[in-house]
């Protein structure tokens, strides 16, 4: 077996969490990220026929993943510490027993768990693969510009879309399907992840008031660049919220985009 460390995956994963330590999305022990793997890829680096390390409930049923595999970072892991110790902070399942089990192939060797946001996380994959197949990555964070902006704008999501889609020119083009926006919630609990989930099926960022955002996407770098774009916008807007817009960028503008860039903005969004 290859050495699982040097597997594209794993070291995609390690430069991903720690590229949003370091943008301050990730404080203390904050957000997770889940990646599903096939077993093909999976197999070049475990054996996926032994026995598993360990079987753990997964708090949720979900028998559409059985059989799938994630790597998942780990309950109270801090993401600055990945990279150093990525056996410890990060863990490979496969989903099992009609999706009420993961079991461990590799990881969390010091007898940690998966994120408490696990179930969220396996739901909101269900969501996705039901629109869109290549779906592979659910990311959770806290930008601080998005969440700033929860505190002072209006929560209706096509408010807050056609505000960020106004911040940036690139905005529509990233993210036509706009942003959905959940009142706050209890986290850790399977009715946040549900309510989540639901709002995975019309748009691939859900903003989670006063706490941070959820992401969805075909890889690492799609999710990773569907925040950062998002963020980028909340950070313009808290910047000149509290002054007179003099400009800004038109629905017939937008409608440029669309065209320029064969992109759709989401349905009665656009004047």
């Amino acid at each position: 077996m290859k050495d699982i460390l040097t597997a594209p995956f794993m070291v995609e994963m390690i430069r991903t969490l720690t590229n949003m330590y370091d943008h301050g999305w990730d404080e203390r022990n904050g957000g997770n990220v889940s990646l599903m793997l096939d077993e093909a890829e999976v197999g070049e680096y475990l054996d996926v026929g032994g026995a598993p390390l360990r079987d753990i409930p997964t708090g949720f049923a979900a028998p559409g993943l059985e059989g799938r595999y994630f790597l998942v970072t780990g309950t109270g892991k801090y993401f600055k510490n990945v990279r150093y110790a990525p056996e410890v902070n990060l863990g490979l399942v496969r989903i099992g027993a009609g999706g009420t089990r993961a079991q461990l192939l590799w990881g969390f060797s010091d007898g940690g768990s998966f994120t408490s946001e696990f179930p969220a996380h396996m739901m909101s994959h269900v969501a996705r693969l039901s629109i869109d197949p290549a779906n592979r990555v659910i990311m959770h964070c806290h930008p601080a510009n998005l969440l700033a902006m929860t505190y002072v704008h209006t929560l209706d999501e096509r408010e807050f879309t056609r505000t960020l889609w106004q911040m940036c020119t690139e905005c529509i083009v990233v993210f036509p399907d706009g942003v959905n926006v959940l009142p706050w919630m209890l986290c850790g609990t399977n009715e946040i992840g549900e309510a989540t989930a639901e709002k995975m099926k019309t748009a691939r960022l859900v903003v989670w008031s006063q706490h941070g955002i959820y992401g969805a996407g075909k890889d690492l770098d799609e999710t990773f660049g569907l925040i950062e774009t998002a963020e980028k916008a909340a950070e313009i807007y808290m910047k000149i919220a509290h002054l007179p817009r003099l400009n800004t960028i038109t629905d017939g503008q937008l409608r440029q985009l669309e065209a320029r860039f064969g992109v759709t903005a989401r349905e009665g969004y656009l004047d």
